[in-house]
């Protein structure tokens, strides 16, 4: 990275509600030293903002960019080394700044659970970021960092045991948080796409959609999200039932995407779902047979709605409000555990843990985009000589490990061998 950018990192989107969470946590943890500025289109409610952030943030520049707007962002590019952004739904906003921070080998790390934003990037800009040395790093919140570095970490484990290859590797999802408007509008968002072509349906419905080589993918059959099964069915440890988990149908196109990008070295039986723990009470399998359905019923509605004029107009008045979010109170109250149960075709079997405090769409997503920033801009010595649209796991892996552990995550691997 050249030595001449301005900045360190600039944060795109700070007004935001996610913006001006990410930006607190800022405030709060980056370096003294660090050279950083706050992005968005209103000059007003940047200044606004950096007010509010008291001593810490009083030198960070203003810089007045809309998503829009390619030659601005090419600016905003040029200007640092790094690009943190919170402007979605990607699909509508977001492939402007990525081609900028592609052209200019400016390293990019996003939000995004939108699947088909995250293959328009990697078909475009791939090959051009790969050229420039730049990272573009989509999913560096809640969407999918425990995910991909959870598997990530069961294959360093299994690996170092010498116990073969992951094969049956499921995550079990326990969370406690609210939802906002931003995550509701970029599952519209994409839906709305489809809508529009129809084609881009296969984006969702593949498993491997993300892949950097299709054809190198594990033949290991059907592998459903939307599940319904008893919990004991996963680990025979476990009571009560699980369902559906909302974030799934992405969160698991990035894990296969790290497994191609590091060479398919998860395991040639490689198979990976995710699902919502319903608990263990007596109303458990109607809960998990509700939210299933719920799920279902919820992509296919917005998807039907999603066609027309008059049905937009209905989502637009029924939905919340793009920017808004879960009260002060509801974020702190909030926490997440990820439980993934991996089987090895040794006959090994291991469990990765990735849990925090903080409502995991908002808080807990706050910290994850920042650190993940803060990883880009000042440990890129440590990291693997690799560029291109990347993911969490093959862009930052060990070294944002550390990170998630020091910002006060659980990261944690038990097997055979311990770890």
């Amino acid at each position: 990275m050249p030595e001449t950018r301005e900045f360190d990192l600039v944060l795109f989107g700070a007004t935001g509600f996610v913006g001006a969470t990410t930006a607190r946590y800022l405030a709060e943890v980056a370096p003294a030293s660090a050279r950083i500025a706050l992005a968005g289109r209103s000059q007003e409610k940047l200044s606004a903002l950096r007010a509010r952030l008291g001593s810490a943030a009083a030198g960070w520049e203003l810089i007045v960019a809309d998503a829009m707007d390619r030659d601005g962002l090419e600016t905003l590019a040029v200007r640092t080394a790094v690009v943190i952004t919170t402007v979605g739904p990607y699909q509508r906003y977001g492939l402007p700044l990525v081609a900028a921070c592609a052209k200019h080998g400016t390293h990019y790390a996003d939000l995004t659970g939108e699947s088909i934003f995250t293959r328009n990037a990697i078909d475009r800009y791939h090959d051009l970021a790969v050229g420039t040395g730049a990272k573009i790093v989509h999913s560096c919140g809640f969407d999918s960092i425990p995910s991909d570095l959870s598997v990530y970490r069961l294959y360093q484990a299994v690996v170092a045991d010498d116990a073969g290859g992951l094969e049956d590797t499921t995550l079990v999802a326990t969370v406690k948080g609210g939802v906002g408007g931003s995550t509701i509008d970029s599952a519209r968002a994409m839906w709305e796409a489809i809508a529009a072509d129809r084609t881009l349906r296969a984006v969702i419905s593949d498993p491997y959609s993300l892949s950097p080589d299709r054809s190198r993918e594990p033949k290991v059959g059907r592998q459903s999200d939307l599940a319904l099964r008893r919990a004991n069915s996963i680990e025979p440890s476990l009571n009560g039932w699980v369902g559906a988990f909302v974030m799934a149908p992405h969160n698991t196109k990035i894990v296969r995407r790290s497994n191609g990008l590091l060479g398919w070295v998860y395991g040639e039986d490689f198979r990976y779902r995710e699902v919502m723990d319903a608990g263990s009470s007596r109303a458990a399998p109607l809960i998990a047979a509700t939210v299933t359905a719920g799920v279902i019923a919820g992509m296919g509605a917005v998807a039907l709605l999603s066609k027309s004029s008059p049905g937009r107009r209905l989502l637009d008045r029924a939905l919340p409000e793009p920017g808004t979010g879960p009260d002060e109170k509801t974020r702190a109250e909030g926490w997440f555990r990820m439980t993934t149960y991996a089987h090895t075709s040794s006959g090994a079997d291991y469990v990765a843990t990735f849990a925090g405090h903080g409502d995991p769409g908002y808080q807990a997503t706050a910290v994850m985009l920042a650190e993940s920033g803060l990883c880009l801009a000042f440990d890129h010595a440590r990291l693997r000589p690799v560029a291109g649209v990347l993911t969490p796991a093959t862009a930052m892996g060990d070294v944002l490990i550390e990170r998630m552990r020091a910002a006060g995550m659980t990261v944690d691997i038990a097997g055979p061998a311990g770890g």
